[in-house]
């Protein structure tokens, strides 16, 4: 391999957030039976991690209110977990009571985007997410944390890294364990991936093997921003299959970074993810009959072109 490219990871962690963070912002209410058989097909295809849905309020996203039977419905693995997104306690008590072993928080980095999205500002809603972590540490459930609006926000513009920075330092100081760094509405170029991350790790002491990158490809930056999150030493990244996605609190956002992009990007450049690319596009085939568009993902198109 070039040297240029001789910092590349060896091996990436791919998590597919399609169930959850893709089919939320479906306008389209997609049956519970074809969201469960969705989740199945991508566990077949070697995906590590599987977000598969939240226990937010069903007058939130009415999308997700049957989290509990497709949780429910799961057959835990000891290959995949199935984190779900919790939005405060109540949520946690209802991710308990079906089992779930890994959950998610959320904040953002912008003030704007967290009273839109949650209703509560940065500081409140890191208040909310305490009991939430130490309820999950106390019981050994693993805890991620997402920061939207890392690069732009649709209401503020760009964000000031020193504000990823604190509320980066907040939700690992309550024991969170992983960090997911979100790009929202899909502004992000290059040079920002290296601002942040230089100042995170520099600067903010946060370990690399605790960061990963959530790009959304509204500008067609998403690839770009993953191969320099990769040289910078991420080897974490978010994606959804087919591409699904975008943020109901995020006029104008894009679909999320599709799977089958950057697996068809890691697997040519020699870089291991465990994930069967082909099972990936059955799984896309599977459920783009009940979304009411085509999938956006490049490669999806490609194949589907192919026959």
């Amino acid at each position: 391999m070039s040297s240029a490219l001789h910092s590349l990871p060896t091996s990436v962690r791919v998590v597919e957030v399609g169930p959850r963070d893709g089919l939320q912002n479906e306008k389209v209410q997609i049956p519970t039976e074809q969201k469960i058989q969705f989740i199945k097909l991508l566990t077949e295809a070697g995906l590590p991690v599987v977000e598969a849905t939240s226990f937010v309020s069903p007058h939130a996203i009415p999308q997700l209110q049957d989290a509990g039977a497709v949780m429910a419905a799961l057959i835990p693995s000891s290959q995949t977990q199935y984190p779900v997104l919790v939005p405060n306690l109540k949520g946690m008590e209802r991710a308990r009571a079906a089992g779930v072993r890994s959950i998610a928080v959320f904040t953002a980095a912008s003030e704007s985007f967290t009273q839109h999205n949650i209703r509560a500002t940065i500081d409140e809603s890191l208040a909310n997410f305490r009991p939430v972590v130490a309820l999950a540490r106390q019981e050994g459930i693993a805890v991620r944390g997402y920061i939207s609006t890392v690069f732009g926000c649709p209401y503020e513009g760009s964000i000031d890294p020193q504000r990823v920075l604190s509320v980066a330092r907040s939700l690992l100081d309550m024991g969170v364990d992983e960090l997911s760094l979100g790009d929202t509405i899909g502004v992000a170029t290059p040079n920002q991936v290296v601002d942040v991350l230089d100042l995170l790790v520099s600067q903010g002491a946060v370990p690399l093997d605790r960061l990963a990158v959530h790009f959304h490809d509204t500008r067609g930056t998403a690839l770009a921003n993953v191969l320099m999150a990769l040289q910078m030493g991420i080897h974490i990244v978010d994606v959804a299959a087919g591409g699904l996605g975008g943020c109901p609190y995020a006029p104008g956002a894009a679909g999320n970074l599709a799977t089958e992009d950057l697996l068809y990007m890691l697997h040519g450049m020699g870089i291991q993810t465990g994930v069967d690319l082909e099972k990936v596009v059955e799984a896309t085939r599977f459920i783009a009959p009940f979304l009411g568009h085509a999938p956006t993902s490049k490669y999806y198109q490609a194949a589907l072109s192919a026959g």
